[in-house]
């Protein structure tokens, strides 16, 4: 008999609720989602009570959470809102018996273990299932740049949070060259993580536009991925495809780095990029790893479309440590 807890993911904007069943260490269930924002609630407790009220006034006496940030230490503080969390005071403050705290790209790691097949989607490589033993590399482009791994044998599986996405970034043409040469005059050493991942597409953006010598308006990230996807904007489309570029390179060696024998591409902004990643030339610059084309050519390459992977996820790490 399945069991009920509340699943949450916590970001800077949103705090994301809903109700998982579990069963023998999986997800059976995973009930329709409550977004709260951050800045309408003085703290995560007072979220909880609103999430509380909504659901008649009662909840289950478990909880997953997933956060965006590390989970270790004495007093947990978000970067884009005021909560903190105490991890030790879980219990008495939301009233629960049993707890668990992963990283949400943890829970990205524990979505991908689980998820049913129905939510790949193919990117390049055979089209094939991801396999059931072996290493899978999961990357995941947002606000930062999430890496992760998941080693599969059969049924069982472990996950592991890396901090990958703070390798040094490695330049494979002229452009590239250009970018990270922008790049370094504001940071000393330049990390994969400031050209892949949302916010680098600034970069990208400028470094096109000074190429062309073209006097451009000052756009931040949101405004350049939403011209470029809508079409009104040649040069966003450019720096969006020059993007995908540099995440295929960036993917592939991860997954050398990792042994992977599977990829998986996460998060919302690798949904919103999907028909760009297969034309752009990611399949390519995945597989251009000189005497290891033929291997990295084996691997399936897959899109995670589960629409709440962070839920999802946490909701099955908490189903692993309690089964």
């Amino acid at each position: 008999m399945s069991e009920a807890i509340v699943t949450v993911d916590i970001g800077g904007t949103h705090a994301r609720f809903a109700i998982a069943g579990v069963e023998s260490g999986r997800v059976v269930s995973l009930g329709e989602e409550t977004t709260l924002h951050t800045s309408d609630h003085a703290s995560f407790q007072t979220a909880w009570q609103d999430f509380a009220r909504q659901q008649g006034g009662s909840l289950p006496r478990a909880v997953a959470i997933a956060i965006a940030g590390p989970t270790r230490g004495e007093i947990i503080r978000f970067t884009n809102n005021p909560w903190i969390i105490r991890p030790a005071l879980i219990g008495e403050k939301l009233g629960v018996d049993r707890h668990i705290l992963v990283n949400d790209f943890e829970a990205v790691g524990h979505a991908v273990a689980q998820a049913d097949v129905g939510y790949f989607e193919q990117l390049c490589g055979p089209d094939e299932p991801l396999p059931e033993t072996g290493t899978i590399s999961i990357i995941g482009p947002g606000t930062g740049l999430g890496v992760a791994h998941v080693w599969r044998d059969g049924g069982a599986y472990r996950v592991q949070a890396t901090e990958g996405g703070h390798i040094d970034f490695a330049p494979l043409d002229s452009i590239e060259d250009a970018i990270l040469a922008r790049l370094r005059k504001r940071h000393r050493r330049v990390s994969i993580e400031r050209i892949v991942s949302g916010p680098g597409i600034v970069d990208i953006y400028e470094t096109l536009a000074a190429l062309e010598g073209r006097a451009v308006t000052p756009l931040d990230d949101k405004a350049i991925w939403t011209n470029a996807l809508g079409g009104e904007d040649s040069l966003a489309a450019a720096a969006v495809d020059r993007f995908c570029l540099s995440l295929g390179s960036v993917s592939g060696d991860l997954a050398l780095a990792q042994g992977a024998s599977g990829v998986v591409i996460a998060g919302g902004l690798g949904l919103r990029i999907r028909d760009s990643l297969v034309r752009s030339g990611f399949p390519e610059r995945f597989v251009e790893k000189g005497r290891f084309e033929g291997f990295m050519s084996a691997l399936p390459v897959k899109l995670i479309t589960h629409p709440q992977p962070g839920l999802f996820g946490a909701a099955a790490a908490f189903a692993r440590q309690y089964a």
